[in-house]
C-alpha cells in the first residue's frame, strides 16, 4: 500500500447463502470455519455480493460508484467502512472514515436527536469536548433546531438523512462514505450535500460515492467504477464508464428476452465509445470564415463543423458538444436537449452538424473538444472524447479559463503607467 493510498482492497470476495430447505440448518459461517463453502454450498446456493474485486483509492480522490442492484456497490462500501467483513481477501484504510450508508442506521429511535448526535459522535471516534464543541454546527446543518429534542421515531426520512450527513461529515473525516441516501433528501437540502462534497474535495478529503443519479456521478467524481454481478466491469473517466453503461443497459433491454451471459464485456476505447449506429465520420475546427484553424485568439469565434452517417432511421437522437481544458476539466458543454431541441428524425444516410461560438472568450492554453450523438437518455451512439484539440493564443496572461469583457475604472486620484 503505497503512501499515496487510502483505500486498497484485494481479491475481496463476500458471499452470502441463498436460503432454501434443503440447506436450512447450514450456515454461510459454519461452511467458511470449516473450510467446506464449495463443497457443502453449490454456486446456485452461494450469492457473490462482491466477486474477487481488487481497488486502490488514492488520497483526496473522488471516486463514484455506479451499477444496478444488486450489483455489489453498496456491499463495497460496508466493507470499506468495516461494517461487514470480506469472507476472503484483505482490507487497509489510512486515517478516519465517515460512513452515510443506511438511513437510520446507528441512531436509537427512542431517544432525542441530541444524544443520539453524542452517541454517533464517540462511535466515530469523537471525545464528548469534541462533540460539544461541533454540536451547534451540526444542529444548524442539519437544520434541525425546532426537533431535535424530539425521539428520532418521530422524524421524517429527510429529516433522518440530514442529521446523518450532518454528523458524518462534522467529525472532519480523512474518508466520506456516501450511499444512495441522498436520494431520499430534501430537494433543497441535497445541493447542500452536494456542495460540502465538493468542499470535502478542495480539501483533499477522500470521499467514495454511490448514486443511481448518473449525472451527479460524472460531475462530481475524478473516476467512475461501473459494478456488475460483484465485479468491476470498467473504471475511468466519469462521463465514458457512465455512457458504457447506458448503453449495457439499452443493450440488455433490447435483448431481454434472451439468454444474459454472466461474462459479457463491453469494449469501449479510451477516446471513444459508442454503438456507432449513427457514426461520426468527421470532425473539422474552422473560424466564422470558414478556414480551417488550430490557434484562436480569445476574441474569435469557432465553428465545429461534424459529418455523420446514420445506419439506420432514428427517431431518438441528439447532438452535444464539450470544451474542456487540458486538464480534461469541462469548461462548457450543452446539447440539443439541453436547448429544447427533441430529435424527430434523423434519415438514414450521411448529414453534416455545425456548431458555432461566436467568441471565445478563453485564457491562454490548450483546450479539447468533446463530440457526441446520443439517445434522450444519454446512451452513447458515437462519443469522441479528448479527440480534437486547439490552442487559445493571448498576449494577456489572466487566469481560470474564462475571459468576460470587462473595463476598469479608477477615481482621480489613482494612476497607471502604460508596461
Amino acid at each position: 500500500m503505497s503512501n499515496s493510498t487510502v483505500i486498497s482492497l484485494r481479491n475481496i470476495v463476500k458471499a452470502y447463502q441463498k436460503y432454501s430447505s434443503k440447506h436450512r440448518f447450514n450456515t454461510l459461517k459454519s461452511a467458511f470455519i470449516d473450510g467446506s463453502i464449495f463443497r457443502d454450498f453449490k454456486p446456485e446456493d452461494v450469492y457473490l455480493a462482491v466477486n474477487n474485486v481488487s481497488l486502490d483509492i488514492k488520497k483526496g480522490q473522488t471516486i463514484g460508484i455506479i451499477g444496478e442492484n444488486g450489483s455489489g456497490k453498496s456491499t463495497i462500501l460496508k466493507i470499506i467502512a468495516g461494517i461487514i467483513r470480506p469472507n476472503q481477501g484483505t482490507v487497509k484504510t489510512k486515517g478516519r472514515i465517515s460512513a452515510l450508508i443506511e438511513l437510520g442506521a446507528g441512531f436509537h429511535p427512542e431517544i432525542s436527536g441530541r444524544e443520539n448526535i453524542f452517541i454517533n459522535g464517540i462511535i466515530l471516534g469523537l471525545t464528548k469536548k469534541e462533540i460539544k464543541e461541533r454540536y451547534e454546527q451540526i444542529v444548524k446543518f442539519a437544520e434541525l433546531e425546532d426537533f431535535i429534542e424530539q425521539p428520532v421515531k418521530t422524524y421524517s426520512s429527510g429529516m433522518f438523512m440530514r442529521l446523518g450527513f450532518s454528523v458524518a461529515i462534522n467529525v472532519n473525516p480523512d474518508i466520506l462514505i456516501v450511499d444512495e441516501v441522498l436520494a431520499v433528501g430534501d430537494a433543497s437540502f441535497v445541493p447542500k450535500c452536494l456542495d460540502k462534497i465538493n468542499e470535502f474535495k478542495r480539501n483533499g478529503k477522500t470521499i467514495v460515492f454511490v448514486s443511481h443519479d448518473l449525472e451527479t456521478v460524472a460531475r462530481i467524481t475524478d473516476e467512475t467504477i461501473w459494478m456488475e454481478k460483484g465485479k468491476v466491469v470498467m473504471r475511468g473517466y466519469p462521463r465514458q464508464v457512465v455512457d458504457s453503461y447506458l448503453q449495457a443497459i439499452s443493450e440488455k433491454e433490447e435483448n431481454k428476452h434472451k439468454k444474459d451471459k454472466s461474462d459479457t464485456k463491453y469494449p469501449v476505447d479510451n477516446n471513444r465509445w459508442g454503438d456507432r449506429s449513427v457514426e461520426i465520420t468527421s470532425v473539422i475546427l474552422k473560424d466564422m470564415k470558414g478556414k480551417e484553424r488550430y490557434i484562436y485568439s480569445p476574441e474569435e469565434g469557432i465553428s465545429i463543423e461534424m459529418e455523420i452517417k446514420a445506419k439506420e432511421n432514428k427517431d431518438d437522437f441528439g447532438f452535444g458538444i464539450g470544451i474542456l481544458n487540458g486538464e480534461g476539466n469541462v469548461v462548457y458543454g450543452t446539447n440539443t436537449f439541453i436547448e429544447k431541441l427533441m430529435g424527430k428524425k434523423l434519415k438514414r444516410g450521411s448529414h453534416k452538424i455545425s456548431f458555432k461560438i461566436p467568441s471565445l472568450k478563453l485564457v491562454n492554453g490548450f483546450y479539447f473538444i468533446d463530440v457526441a450523438v446520443h439517445s434522450k437518455e444519454g446512451t452513447p451512439y458515437d462519443y469522441h472524447h479528448l479527440l480534437h484539440k486547439f490552442r487559445i493564443d493571448s498576449n494577456i496572461n489572466d487566469v481560470g479559463v474564462y475571459r468576460p469583457d470587462h473595463e476598469w475604472k479608477f477615481d482621480e486620484g489613482i494612476e497607471f503607467k502604460k508596461i
